[in-house]
């Protein structure tokens, strides 16, 4: 149900950018949408409409290759996105400027396709067949998204001219980024990598500081050839700055380095920080 939730809100989310951003500002950014957009533009067919019918062989083909549980959130994603666009056709906050339109656009269009993969859906169309490649390439699924909308951007060029394709382009390059972003949060965690001979004190920091857990592992200097010890901890953003800053001033020959982290599984984490204990 969780998963279901999570492809509906999804694809409000779709629905909305499309009728508030992509539409108004002629911004055909690839999918079924940019296809639409298109046909709109050329014969003034309805949008929600031409989504739906065009979705439909699109499913049938997602249903083959990724199998029952996928095709069921699909077929949700699929009715849900075009219901919205029909239901919010004459929403009066609009943008029709091609760059705010392509920079929010992209931002919310991201936003709820990344929702709808977090929840193992699609919202049919090109998403669909972005999720096919994701699944036979390895890539992420921002970055199959933006190859599969590069096609229909270029296609573009036929109605629109060279201007708003750039600023389509530039959309679902801003989309494919949001994607990675909500669905493993790169910039929410740092993992925390600290080389030094005061390990006590190091951890004692970690633990009665910012009440963190850590790892430590036995090292050895490739210059000095001492042995050291390497702590490694995860912790929130704001976490690592009251870290970073403790270090600073008690520490201030351990060597840190901080990296973005991707999602994090675990306690503290995706369970809760005293999953399992007794308390």
């Amino acid at each position: 149900m969780k998963e279901y939730f999570l492809v509906i809100i999804g694809a409000i989310l779709v629905g909305l950018s499309y009728n508030m951003f992509l539409l108004p500002s002629k911004l055909a950014a690839g999918g079924i949408s940019g296809v639409s957009t298109i046909l709109h533009e050329l014969y003034g067919f309805p949008p929600a409409y031409m989504q739906f019918l065009i979705n439909i062989p699109l499913f049938i083909i997602g249903w083959i290759t990724m199998g029952k549980d996928f095709s069921g959130k699909t077929l949700v994603g699929t009715f849900c996105v075009p219901f919205v666009i029909w239901l919010s056709a004459n929403i009066p906050y609009t943008v029709t400027n091609p760059f705010l339109g392509s920079l929010y656009g992209g931002i919310v269009l991201g936003v709820g396709l990344g929702i709808v993969y977090k929840g193992n859906g699609s919202t049919g169309g090109t998403a669909a067949i972005a999720q096919i490649v994701k699944k036979f390439t390895g890539l992420s699924s921002g970055y199959c998204q933006l190859i599969v909308d590069g096609f229909v951007v270029i296609a573009s060029l036929i109605v629109f001219n060279l201007e708003l394709t750039l600023f389509a382009l530039m959309c679902i390059y801003v989309t494919s980024k949001v994607i990675d972003i909500v669905q493993l949060r790169t910039s929410a965690t740092k993992l925390i990598l600290i080389i030094t001979e005061e390990e006590e004190k190091v951890q004692e920091m970690i633990r009665d500081g910012i009440d963190r857990g850590l790892t430590k592992i036995r090292t050895v200097g490739g210059y000095s050839n001492q042995n050291k010890t390497m702590i490694l901890c995860v912790t929130e953003q704001s976490e690592a700055v009251e870290l970073k800053k403790m270090l600073q001033q008690e520490i201030p020959t351990a060597f840190v380095v901080f990296i973005n982290a991707s999602e994090i599984l675990g306690r503290g984490f995706s369970l809760d920080k005293y999953y399992g204990q007794r308390l």
